[in-house]
């Protein structure tokens, strides 16, 4: 699983066999279904007369250079969320949105209000992600065992199995008291922006990787699936702004990651983590390269429509 890959244009000498996406891992009966979905996909665009991506040049330009190889128009438009953020700032009349699955708890918003600077590690799995409880007690052990404070997103549906709300141990409880605050959902952009986060315990979706950069929050990277694992690979490697915990789940190394997040190489990170966030607003501001795309894409649509 160790072994490098050579062969990957753009991504060469990068991605590991464990890096691949989760259904490259199972039995050849296992990736039939996923593969031949990921090859309808590919006929699919190659078929287009174009392909709009949500990164940008500086995140991912190597690989956009490939794609442009075989694609004929590559649109690079992202981070989306941050051309929405910064449209909404320059026109008043714009109606705020909302993407959420679950009803927001904004009360941990008034908690970080009282936290210090850079000092609360957020935690959340995303929307679907699911933990059997043995592994939620091993990040919750880790988490409370590395004595930091922590903003932890617990949804109702979070935990496999029926013993999804059994006894917690009274030392999770203390622990959970005195330096953590559990919601069943949070405003993850605000959230993110609040000067009292310093890092994202993350599942490593491509929404919440991008919203992180854009926050200029490191992050620890626990993927789930598809994707997941090669973006906590980029954000450990490649754009250096992270730690990528994928395939292990012990409260040790969780405890150890979390002090090497916020404590021992925190000022490393942050400094990458802000660099990349710099990059990130000016993508999609005036002359950027996203703004550019995206007049680009806009233009092109009315052309051949």
């Amino acid at each position: 699983m160790d072994r490098i890959i050579t062969t990957l244009p753009g991504m060469e000498n990068i991605l590991r066999c464990r890096d691949l996406p989760s259904f490259y891992r199972g039995a050849e009966s296992d990736q039939a279904e996923p593969l031949k979905a990921l090859v309808i996909e590919c006929h699919q665009m190659f078929r287009g007369r174009g392909v709009i991506l949500n990164t940008f040049e500086d995140l991912d330009g190597p690989l956009l250079s490939q794609m442009r190889l075989k694609f004929p128009r590559v649109f690079a438009v992202g981070p989306l969320h941050a051309h929405l953020s910064s449209r909404r700032a320059s026109d008043a009349k714009t109606t705020p949105s909302t993407s959420s699955f679950w009803e927001v708890d904004r009360s941990c918003l008034t908690w970080l209000d009282s936290q210090p600077l850079k000092s609360v590690l957020y935690v959340s799995f995303g929307s679907i992600t699911t933990v059997t409880r043995e592994r939620l007690m091993e990040f919750w052990y880790g988490l409370v065992n590395s004595k930091k404070r922590f903003l932890w997103v617990m949804r109702p549906d979070m935990v496999e199995g029926e013993d999804s709300h059994d006894w917690v141990p009274p030392e999770l409880e203390k622990g959970t008291k005195e330096r953590g605050f559990i919601v069943g959902w949070a405003p993850q952009e605000e959230v993110l922006a609040h000067k009292a986060i310093g890092g994202f315990l993350t599942h490593s979706g491509w929404n919440s990787t991008l919203e992180s950069l854009v926050a200029g929050v490191p992050m620890i990277c626990w993927p789930y699936f598809a994707d997941q694992q090669i973006n906590s690979r980029f954000v450990s490697e490649v754009w250096k702004v992270g730690l990528d915990m994928k395939d292990v789940c012990d409260r040790d190394v969780v405890e150890k990651m979390v002090n090497d997040l916020m404590v021992h190489r925190r000022e490393e990170f942050l400094k990458s983590a802000q660099a990349m966030a710099i990059l990130a607003h000016k993508t999609v501001s005036p002359g950027g390269s996203s703004y550019s795309s995206l007049e680009d894409l806009i233009q092109y649509i009315k052309l051949i429509s």
